[in-house]
């Protein structure tokens, strides 16, 4: 029978998210020129959560974007046509801009990987810096997160999942074993 620790309560998750938003106005020097894009789904909830977060902090309304990576991944060649494909919306040029691309779990990278290929088919950002709640390692390729809410060390058959309530807030961090 499949075992689940709680990892971040939703007390862990807010100070994790608020430790990210200060990490990113310390790294950026501030929000100017500066946007978030969610992988969808949890991605996307998350940058809105960070949003919310620079928004307090700083008084700025950051702009955030959502992309999805369906046509992008490298595990479906040939079925492509099978798979629902969510929508990029990305109301923002990305050109010259600082992206924080935001996703909920950091785990081989390829996801990350095919985030960055739809930005660039979107115009050439400035730089590209990533946000993670969790990074549970693991990776397939040379990808590495700027901000970490929690380093989770697993084994490659534990699962990580970010619960959210029915209003897309993140609950909890699982550690399914």
């Amino acid at each position: 029978m499949a075992e689940n620790t709680v990892i971040l309560d939703g007390t862990g998750v807010k100070r994790a998210l608020t430790r990210i938003a200060h990490e990113v106005l310390e790294k950026n020097k501030g929000v100017e020129g500066l946007v978030l894009v969610g992988i969808r789904t949890g991605g996307v909830y998350l940058a809105q959560e960070l949003a919310a977060r620079l928004n307090e902090i700083e008084g700025v309304e950051v702009p955030v974007g959502a992309v999805d990576i369906t046509m992008y991944r490298d595990d479906i060649k040939g079925h492509a046509e099978h798979l629902p494909v969510g929508k990029t919306d990305l109301p923002f040029s990305v050109e010259g801009k600082r992206v924080v691309l935001v996703d909920d779990v950091l785990f081989t990278g390829r996801t990350i990987r095919a985030a960055m290929d739809a930005i660039f088919d979107q115009g050439r950002p400035a730089t590209i810096q990533l946000a993670v709640l969790v990074d549970r390692g693991h990776r397939d390729l040379p990808i590495r997160a700027d901000f970490v809410g929690r380093n989770v060390p697993t084994s490659r058959s534990e699962n990580i999942m970010v619960a959210f309530d029915a209003k897309n807030q993140p609950t909890e961090v699982i550690l399914q074993k």
